[in-house]
């Protein structure tokens, strides 16, 4: 009776199938067919072995898809084996690369890192002939091997953010292992790009996961890692249409944390300007998803302070949108109104040249729904004391479209903008800026003279009861000083009233 209850309990596992069902090497160091893609481990520290499970822990390759690949000796060239053995001898190679080396010290160069280093070369150039079409054991291989030489994690970076965030100022940091990660990437981006790669096969090893941690390398500080990972991405994102979606999420998804949480990321302007390239192949017209993340992740990206790093590509990608719909140009003027700066110049002065660039696509029917809390931030900036704002604003009438958008609505803008010209010509403390203004008065008068002279007459009749206001206040405080100035004479003070004893003993 009780070998019959001990024979129906589940049995332990082994410890190799466990590791295998982890795409980690469970065997020896060397590469087996039998046992799944195994990486040749050329080192014999258990470190070694555990930094690798480290770097490859996201990513799962399963063991049975190696089953009957031949074992081939890696060291071999391409052109000493027959054309059925070269899948063999790539996996082969692909897993002699596996090893991760230590690039810490420049001055030590072993003969493993030389070994690995030709054997990617010869990837490369297998890659780059054309020759071959790859099976799904080589496709595995070829993501295993990237996925331990690629994926890792960076050290927090301790940058202050007192500078307004400008890291154009920073130095930028390179990666010491780059010759050996320029190889990968390279062999990734060609074999992404290989024409005969089967999209429906390979979709189960460049999977989610595989773009996740793609996606967490753009935090790299080394400018020409990012510039190939936007490249890559971009190929996955075209040769994956059942990723699409998930790359547009998962984007949005690290653009929330920045701007909502830590304002830290390396990789927001790459990551906008494959965005840029995506936004332009939208269909129109356009899809709501499409237009949330216009309005939850793009203008939201105009708050933080380190805005300059990536304003280029995010004006880019706000005006591909507007392109594509005219009637978000509303939307998107509110949007940078409700983040316009208030102490930053310089940050004013992007958001001006951006909507410069907005307004030249805006129809008419869209700018008379805004044109009036625009046209009041746009006289403040005239009046600013700093005086490139200052000079910017005004460059706006020098647009043709802009000043199209003024002349038709004039007896609605000139109002909003005449105080700000007489206050600028009177106060204003660059000879630059004053000029500037009399061109702008000048131009109005010649496009609707009696207009002009209707808001000089407001003016000076508002000026008027400012001033006429000023002096009642004025004598209204001197009445109060007055009266408090009077002291009564002494018998006439009332004494004050002492409290009653508490009848109540407390």
């Amino acid at each position: 009776m009780l070998k019959q209850i001990l024979s129906k309990l589940p049995r332990k596992s082994q410890k190799s199938d466990t590791l295998d069902s982890a795409g980690i090497d469970s065997g020896n160091h060397t590469s087996n067919s039998g046992n799944g893609v195994q990486c040749t481990n050329i080192g014999n520290s258990i470190s070694s072995r555990l930094s690798v499970v480290k770097r490859v822990s996201s990513a799962v390759f399963p063991a049975s898809i190696m089953a009957g690949v031949e074992t081939v000796e890696p060291n071999l060239p391409f052109k000493d084996v027959s054309n059925p053995q070269k899948q063999n001898l790539f996996i082969s190679k692909l897993n002699l690369c596996c090893e991760v080396s230590d690039f810490s010290d420049p001055d030590k160069t072993t003969a493993e890192q030389d070994l690995k280093r030709q054997t990617l070369i010869e990837l490369v150039d297998f890659v780059s002939s054309g020759s071959a079409k790859f099976i799904e054991p080589a496709i595995a291989a070829m993501c295993k091997m990237c996925a331990i030489n690629l994926f890792r994690v960076f050290p927090p970076k301790y940058r202050s953010n007192s500078t307004s965030g400008e890291a154009e100022d920073e130095e930028p940091m390179f990666d010491p292992a780059w010759s050996n990660l320029q190889l990968v990437y390279d062999l990734l981006l060609r074999f992404i790009s290989y024409s005969s790669l089967d999209a429906k096969l390979a979709k189960k090893y460049v999977d989610h996961s595989f773009i996740l941690r793609l996606l967490d390398l753009f935090e790299s500080e080394d400018p020409r890692e990012k510039d190939c990972l936007k490249t890559i991405l971009h190929r996955i994102y075209g040769k994956f249409m059942v990723h699409r979606p998930f790359v547009r999420k998962a984007v949005s998804n690290i653009i929330y944390h920045f701007v909502f949480e830590t304002e830290r990321h390396n990789g927001i302007a790459e990551l906008l300007e494959i965005f840029g390239s995506i936004i332009s192949g939208f269909a129109t017209p356009l899809k709501e998803e499409h237009k949330m993340f216009l309005w939850r992740a793009l203008i939201p990206l105009h708050k933080p302070k380190s805005v300059g790093v990536y304003h280029q590509q995010l004006a880019y990608c706000v005006v591909q949108f507007i392109d594509k719909d005219p009637k978000l140009a509303n939307s998107v003027i509110k949007g940078l109104l409700k983040y316009w700066p208030v102490t930053n110049s310089q940050k004013e002065l992007m958001f001006i040249s951006e909507l410069e660039e907005i307004l030249e696509m805006t129809s008419m029917a869209e700018f008379q729904k805004i044109m009036v809390p625009l046209f009041r931030r746009i006289a403040c900036c005239l009046n600013s004391s700093h005086y490139q704002v200052a000079e910017r604003a005004h460059l706006l009438w020098n647009n043709e479209h802009i000043l199209n958008l003024i002349s038709h609505n004039r007896q609605v803008i000139f109002p909003l903008i005449f105080p700000a010209l007489e206050r600028n010509s009177q106060n204003h403390w660059n000879q630059a800026v004053l000029n500037l203004t009399q061109n702008i008065r000048k131009m109005f008068s010649e496009m609707d003279e009696e207009l002009v002279l209707a808001c000089q007459r407001k003016l000076e009749e508002e000026n008027s009861q400012l001033s006429e206001a000023a002096e009642k206040r004025k004598l209204t405080w001197e009445r109060l000083e007055n009266a408090a100035g009077f002291k009564p004479a002494a018998a006439n003070i009332i004494p004050p009233v002492k409290p009653a004893a508490c009848p109540v003993a407390c």
